[in-house]
C-alpha cells in the first residue's frame, strides 16, 4: 500500500513540473487589441496604420501599449474601425473575416446593431476596433 501511494506521489510531483512547450498553432493572420462600445470617433471611418510613427501612437494609448511589441511594428499593419456615434448602446464593430491573397488582405467588416425592442444602454455610444493584421500586404475593406 505503500508502495502504490508513493508512486501516485511521484507521479503527481512529476506530473507538475514546468516544461517549455512550443505551440504548433500557425501564426493567426489577425487579432483583435481592442473591441470597445465607446471610446471611438464620432465618424463612420475605417484607417489603416502601416507606418512605424502611426503605429507608435497606437502605443500611447494605456490599453494597446503592452499588446504591440517593436516585432509587430516592423511586420504587421494594424486597422482602426471607427462605426461613428450611435443613439444608445448595443452596437459593435468588429471584424466577420480576413482573407489573405497573394497581394493583398480582404478584411471583412462586421457591424452589430442592437435588436428592436431589446434592453440598451441610453447614452451615447462611439464603438470601434483595433486589430493586429500579421502582414505588410495592402489591405482592402469588404
Amino acid at each position: 500500500m505503500k508502495k502504490v501511494i508513493l508512486l501516485f506521489v511521484l507521479a503527481t510531483i512529476s506530473s507538475c513540473s514546468s516544461t517549455a512547450v512550443k505551440s504548433t498553432e500557425p501564426n493567426k493572420l489577425y487579432e483583435v487589441l481592442s473591441q470597445q462600445e465607446n471610446g471611438g470617433a464620432s465618424i463612420r471611418f475605417f484607417e489603416i496604420l502601416s507606418e512605424a510613427n502611426e503605429i507608435a501612437m497606437l502605443q500611447n494609448d494605456e490599453n494597446l501599449k503592452n499588446k504591440i511589441s517593436t516585432t509587430d511594428i516592423q511586420n504587421a499593419n494594424f486597422i482602426i474601425l471607427n462605426m461613428g456615434e450611435k443613439s444608445s448602446g448595443g452596437y459593435k464593430i468588429g471584424i466577420e473575416t480576413v482573407v489573405e491573397t497573394a497581394t493583398n488582405i480582404i478584411v471583412t467588416v462586421k457591424e452589430t446593431i442592437p435588436e428592436q425592442g431589446s434592453m440598451v444602454t441610453q447614452a451615447l455610444t462611439n464603438p470601434f476596433c483595433v486589430v493586429q493584421i500579421n502582414s505588410k500586404k495592402a489591405i482592402l475593406f469588404k
